[in-house]
């Protein structure tokens, strides 16, 4: 679904989720993997296994599985379940956001004024209001 409209803040392409069954089954088989890792690495910690040689790589692995186990689930969910949309942003020139007129895309001078301090406050805050 598309729209005409130009303006700011339109929505120019709409897509609905696709919300398949099989994405939402890997989400709950995913999120009871986690509970299992979180699980695991909670004992753990409690038990000691951290101050071992080999336990403290065994228990970086399972934090490192819980993140991978948590970024498959966030991948899923925004794949199969968030809508595509689209909307109309303002076009900006690449000069723009930096200094305060194309004159000025060489620099000036330091010490020149008031339009020197404009200058860097534009450059520090680019999306300062004219």
């Amino acid at each position: 679904m598309s729209s005409s409209g130009s303006t700011y803040g339109d929505i120019h392409r709409y897509e609905p989720a696709r919300e398949s069954t099989a994405a939402a089954i890997a989400i709950v088989v995913l999120t009871v993997i986690e509970v299992i890792f979180v699980f695991l690495f909670v004992f753990a910690l409690v038990s000691g296994w951290a101050g071992t040689e080999f336990g403290n790589m065994f228990v970086g692995a399972i934090l490192g599985l819980i993140l991978l186990d948590l970024a498959f689930i966030l991948a899923l969910y925004r794949k199969e379940f968030l809508p595509d949309v689209m909307i109309v942003k303002k076009r900006r020139r690449k000069w723009e956001d930096l200094y305060i007129d194309s004159d000025d895309v060489d620099g000036v001078e330091l010490g020149g004024g008031e339009k020197v301090w404009d200058t860097l406050k534009r450059a520090v805050y680019p999306y300062y209001k004219r």
